[in-house]
């Protein structure tokens, strides 16, 4: 019998930005899945060979939508280490503290738009996004705009945190470490979530390997790899971090991975805010900075939400000859195939969706 070949995208709910999905069914049976990419190109690796170092954030932000201050501080600790910029401690633990609250941010996101896609579970959208708006709001609170902070700087911050944020982000933490039981009570009682997460998408922990796949999606495939606790930076070294990770490889164990790090999130900002010494974590102001390059090559990587990210910059003395960014999501996508073999045609976006995709950033 011939296979049954449908297009899925560009424009589609489900694909969280505009992706096509080619799907060769048997049946109801995905027998591939080739993606395709490329409509959110934009050519920011190219970019910014014509603009200075820090007129550049901007464009970062805009890979990542969902954490775009994640792919700011990249950036902007790329160029520090091409121009030998020393960050400040106090800046270190602020960067830190602002980096897991947009991590909680960019997981509630996905919490949210995983129980959407499911079609099962509308209270769960509502309340991850409910929840994110708050995060959100403490990092509005910290940086003044509620979506592309643009709040890195040579060396720190932007602004300092208000002087009231500690007390608003620990109040916070605390809601959220009770909301998280409440999430997890609603969607695992599910028997419609349970049949579609639980051996659903499996990705073993070769394939994990050879595939290169990053974040949550290596992590819950047995690979217990996290940038933060193997290649450790800012005050993570200094503070008691765990690194979160399952066995089973299915779209469950993806979900839970996203659970537990969340908790270790609001674990890590509440322990960062007490351990964080005094002292000014404002970065360089624009006019001092000199931009002359002492390392020529200077590679990053973070932890980021979606998994590991590195920028590889090779420096002019006031720009970048060279910037290459090595993003997890385009990593992830390549897996999809080896995840949907086999599985049922209404289980694909499932898979999808616990990938935790944004098209901008595979794209770039």
């Amino acid at each position: 019998m011939p296979l049954t070949r449908i297009n899925i995208g560009p424009v589609h709910p489900s694909t969280h930005g505009v992706c096509r999905l080619v799907v060769d069914l048997d049946g109801d049976t995905v027998v591939k899945v080739e993606p395709h990419c490329g409509f959110l190109h934009r050519g920011v690796e190219k970019l910014v060979e014509n603009r200075m170092f820090m007129q550049c954030p901007p464009y970062m932000e805009k890979l990542d939508y969902v954490a775009p201050m994640s792919v700011d501080e990249l950036y902007v600790s790329t160029v520090e280490k091409a121009l030998g910029v020393e960050v400040k401690e106090p800046a270190a633990y602020a960067r830190l503290i602002l980096l897991e609250l947009q991590r909680l941010a960019s997981h509630l996101f996905w919490f949210g738009a995983t129980c959407n896609d499911l079609g099962q579970m509308f209270t769960g959208f509502m309340w991850g996004f409910r929840d994110r708006d708050i995060v959100l709001k403490l990092l509005e609170e910290a940086t003044g705009q509620r979506m592309f902070y643009v709040n890195m700087r040579l060396g720190g911050l932007v602004r300092e945190l208000p002087p009231d944020f500690a007390e608003h982000a620990l109040s916070t933490m605390e809601y959220l470490e009770k909301r998280i039981p409440a999430y997890r009570n609603l969607v695992e009682k599910n028997p419609i979530f349970n049949e579609r997460m639980k051996g659903v998408g499996k990705l073993s922990r070769s394939d994990a390997i050879d595939l290169g796949v990053a974040g949550p999606v290596l992590r819950a495939s047995g690979v217990p790899y996290d940038v933060r606790k193997d290649v450790p930076y800012y005050a993570y070294s200094a503070l008691n971090f765990r690194a979160k990770s399952a066995s089973e490889g299915d779209n469950f164990a993806r979900y839970m991975v996203r659970m537990m790090e969340m908790q270790e999130s609001i674990r890590l900002v509440k322990e960062a805010l007490r351990k964080m010494p005094e002292g000014s974590a404002m970065g360089m102001p624009i006019k001092l900075i000199i931009p002359k390059a002492k390392n020529r090559i200077a590679m990053v990587s973070r932890e980021n939400p979606r998994g590991e990210e590195m920028m590889y910059l090779v420096a002019d003395p006031e720009k970048a000859y060279r910037l290459s960014i090595r993003a997890p999501t385009f990593i992830n996508l390549a897996a999809l195939n080896r995840m949907a073999e086999g599985c049922r045609m209404a289980d694909l976006f499932a898979i999808f969706s616990t990938l935790d995709l944004v098209m901008a950033d595979v794209d770039r």
